[in-house]
């Protein structure tokens, strides 16, 4: 039985990723700092599982984290813990750097100094991989795709200090040998997803009848992957990635935010009717743009489906039609993370 150390478990795409791992097999320690976005309710079907340890705690704690590689023998770690948000990022950036890029460095200390001390086929097999995302490439014009070599040009403080961590863990390869991979994902959704982001955000505000937010002309393109798809992703490139080597994730669904708000809106049109027998579009409020939103994002994922052998098994129509389920009947779940301090309220002005 393979034993991951996963950090940032309890967060959105790390929780899932937890929940895949565990069901096929594995057994996972889950290191979360439990910020607003770390929710354990997530995670409630493993408390009496065995093969599933969380801790509460920073990767920026050496020595907390140095104790669990010692006494958990991971065969890799998966590193998700970040400050994800770009509208937080913008109100309070230093938070950003103190977790993505000073825990990382720690992080990458400690994998460094445990994977050293192994020996045989635990050395050789260790791997560390480290979750990115398409944000450190900029902003892309009309045309063209990102890739694996694509410069790297941030525009948000959020992805400033995602892409120092990514320059640290291809630094520690090149400098230390350390067996590590980075993934660079497009926007996910699913469920699970806190309600700050632009889907989930949107689908609680059509519930409520509340005006639904839609920043600039609506003309912001992302290319949209299913969490499930992100996860089978990871996996594919923890078992089989090159060693030192980028793979790019994305979902081949390259949507204007106005159409993602516009879709999930005939859902609820469908699925949960406003009683005054208005559409839900009749909701969509233009908002003043947020600083610094890049234009258009689009993943070229053709080096992970070409080595690994990967393909998203979800179309945007499938994968939002999902979620929005997944949201009606998971309402319990949405109403305890909104007991928080996050009341959907606009950041990053």
């Amino acid at each position: 039985m393979r034993t991951l150390l996963v950090t940032g478990g309890a967060g959105f795409i790390g929780a899932n990723f937890a929940l895949g791992m565990v069901a096929n097999g594995c057994r996972i320690v889950n290191l979360d700092k439990l910020t607003y976005a770390g929710n354990l309710d997530t995670l409630a079907s493993l408390k009496p599982n065995a093969q599933h340890i969380f801790v509460h705690g920073d990767i920026g704690n050496r020595n907390l984290v140095d104790t669990l590689l010692r006494k958990h023998q991971p065969d890799a770690i998966v590193n998700f813990a970040a400050e994800s948000h770009v509208d937080r990022s913008i109100d309070g950036p230093a938070a950003f750097v103190q977790t993505n890029v000073s825990g990382t460095l720690i992080l990458l200390e400690a994998a460094r100094d445990y994977w050293r001390d192994l020996a045989g086929n635990a050395r050789n097999d260790f791997r560390f991989v480290h979750i990115s995302t398409d944000e450190v490439y900029g902003s892309l014009g009309s045309e063209g795709m990102f890739t694996e070599t694509t410069p790297y040009a941030p525009n948000s403080p959020y992805s400033a200090s995602k892409a120092a961590s990514d320059h640290l863990v291809r630094a520690f390869h090149h400098t230390y040998g350390l067996p590590t991979l980075t993934t660079n994902c497009s926007n996910n959704y699913g469920p699970y997803q806190f309600p700050e982001k632009l889907i989930p955000l949107v689908i609680q505000k059509a519930l409520a009848g509340e005006p639904l937010p839609v920043y600039g002309d609506g003309m912001n393109i992302r290319d949209w992957l299913f969490v499930g798809d992100h996860c089978t992703a990871i996996s594919r490139v923890l078992e089989a990635g090159r060693v030192g080597e980028t793979y790019n994730i994305g979902g081949n669904a390259e949507r204007a935010n106005i159409t993602v708000v516009k879709t999930i809106c005939g859902l609820l049109d469908t699925l949960h009717p406003l009683p005054d027998g208005r559409k839900h579009e009749s909701l969509i409020t233009y908002v003043k743009d947020r600083p610094g939103h890049d234009r258009r994002y689009a993943i070229d994922s053709s080096k992970l489906q070409r080595e690994l052998g990967w393909r998203p098994s979800q179309t945007f129509e499938t994968g939002i039609a999902q979620t929005v389920d997944w949201y009606l009947s998971n309402q319990p779940w949405v109403q305890r993370v909104l007991d928080g301090s996050y009341r959907m309220e606009r950041l990053g002005v």
